[in-house]
């Protein structure tokens, strides 16, 4: 399994987020007993940070978007195999490419490789 860094970091901030949130409402609460403070401001937590953990694990704006075809000749090395294609990512839009551009595996991940070092990350 492949760790989309993007996605963790966020993850971890949203978490670092939510602890003055809650402890705040625990606060404001604490008069209604411990366990009452703890389930509503829990019920709280989950009314808001349901949202941003639903952005955070779904969002395509944080995730290279891919094309994948089968029986596709490469356009660099013309094998023909399983193709794969860099459809979008951070400053690469090839989403409305009327003659996509297919590689195989191997050198799809060279593309990829060059388009990193070009500041293309995805």
């Amino acid at each position: 399994m492949q760790v989309n860094l993007k996605r963790y970091g966020l993850y971890l901030l949203r978490w670092q987020l939510s602890t003055p949130i809650l402890a705040g409402v625990g606060i404001i609460l604490v008069a209604m007993g411990q366990v009452v403070s703890a389930v509503i401001a829990n019920l709280i937590g989950g009314l808001i940070f349901f949202w941003v953990d639903r952005f955070i694990f779904t969002s395509d704006a944080l995730d290279a978007q891919w094309e994948v075809k089968d029986a596709v000749v490469c356009v660099d090395c013309g094998r023909v195999s399983r193709g794969y294609r860099l459809v979008k990512t951070k400053n690469y839009d090839r989403s409305r490419d009327r003659e996509p551009e297919f590689r195989c595996e191997e050198c799809s991940i060279a593309k990829s490789r060059r388009l990193k070092e070009q500041g293309f990350d995805h």
